[in-house]
């Protein structure tokens, strides 16, 4: 027979197995007194010869909990991807599982939300809203903790990057090179983006360079930055360095940039936002703005647990400093 179509050992197999009672057997899983050194350890040993493994989750559901944290991101996103990987052994420290729903094409916040809820999760860790704060006050309303990463929040702890400082090192570091004509690609209505353009310009002034400003609208896409990429590459004040509205995006300009002839950072310099794992690939090299990805995991995960714990803390807003990383991306000007 398969294994898949045995009957799974229950907790009255294990108390047949070790001669006790069921209610004996249901102590030594719960850890509570009760049970002798010698028939716990009797207990456990026909729990392993059986095969049996408690049902956690059917336990702490009937208690009314299900210590899962549910990660709602976006597909394709690297820095998502990376954001994911530094949650899971905070929560699993913690004792926490981790559910993850994603938004995609034809699948909105509110509907990957919703399957975390229906899921029972306690607490909701929001990567990169993109929905209003109208929605994020509906999500605090409905589960006991709500943490939104990447963005500030009215209704909720959060945890994000000085998205200004990132951009001011930036544009500190290609002034440095010798630029002047400095375009930004911006992300749109992605999280972040609107504190980066501001950023973006407030910084061009400071240098007197208020008349190089140029702002092109983009996303949080390589589709997005191929297609700034051909706008910019047939301009003929042409800027000699851009920054991207994140990685993904800046990909997107080395791929149209390369498609038009020109050459980074020869022609024109190319910097990113995230340092995702994609700058790291050696045939990219990008020049980009560094995320603490392991401190904003650590600090959302934490935030979410402290909150099921307490639900009368204060608000948080913690605000974690960027650092930019000079790769081969960005060079002096040409000529």
């Amino acid at each position: 027979m398969a294994q898949s179509d045995r009957k799974r050992p229950t907790m009255a197999d294990v108390a047949a197995r070790a001669g006790v009672s069921r209610a004996l057997v249901s102590l030594v899983f719960r850890n509570q007194p009760g049970a002798s050194e010698q028939t716990e350890e009797r207990v456990r040993r026909a729990a392993a010869d059986l095969g049996y493994r408690p049902d956690s989750a059917a336990r702490l559901l009937a208690r009314g909990r299900s210590r899962t944290i549910g990660v709602l991101l976006t597909l394709h996103h690297p820095f998502h991807a990376d954001l994911v990987e530094a949650i899971y052994p905070v929560a699993e420290r913690l004792e926490y599982d981790v559910l993850l729903s994603a938004r995609a094409p034809g699948r909105d916040e509110r509907a990957a939300a919703e399957a975390l809820l229906s899921h029972r999760c306690e607490a909701l860790i929001v990567l990169g809203p993109e929905s209003d704060d109208a929605f994020l006050a509906e999500l605090a309303d409905r589960c006991a903790a709500l943490v939104v990463v990447g963005a500030p929040s009215k209704d909720a702890d959060s945890v994000r990057t000085a998205e200004g400082k990132g951009v001011r090192q930036t544009i500190d570091h290609l002034i440095t090179l010798g630029h002047r004509r400095i375009a930004h690609v911006d992300g749109g209505r992605s999280a972040g983006s609107a504190d980066r353009r501001k950023a973006y310009r407030a910084t061009m002034r400071r240098y007197g360079l208020a008349d190089h400003i140029r702002v092109v609208p983009g996303a949080h896409t390589e589709e997005a930055g191929a297609a700034a990429a051909r706008v910019l590459a047939k301009d003929a004040d042409r800027p000699t360095a851009v920054l991207a509205a994140n990685d993904r995006c800046a990909v997107g300009l080395l791929q149209g940039f390369a498609a038009a002839g020109l050459s980074v950072p020869g022609d024109i310099s190319v910097a990113g936002f995230d340092d995702s794992h994609l700058s790291h690939l050696s045939h990219i090299d990008l020049t980009t703005v560094r995320q603490d990805t392991a401190a904003q995991a650590e600090q959302a995960v934490r935030f979410a647990v402290d909150r099921l714990a307490d639900a009368a803390l204060p608000a948080r807003d913690l605000v974690l400093d960027p650092r930019l990383v000079v790769r081969g991306t960005t060079g002096p000007p040409p000529a």
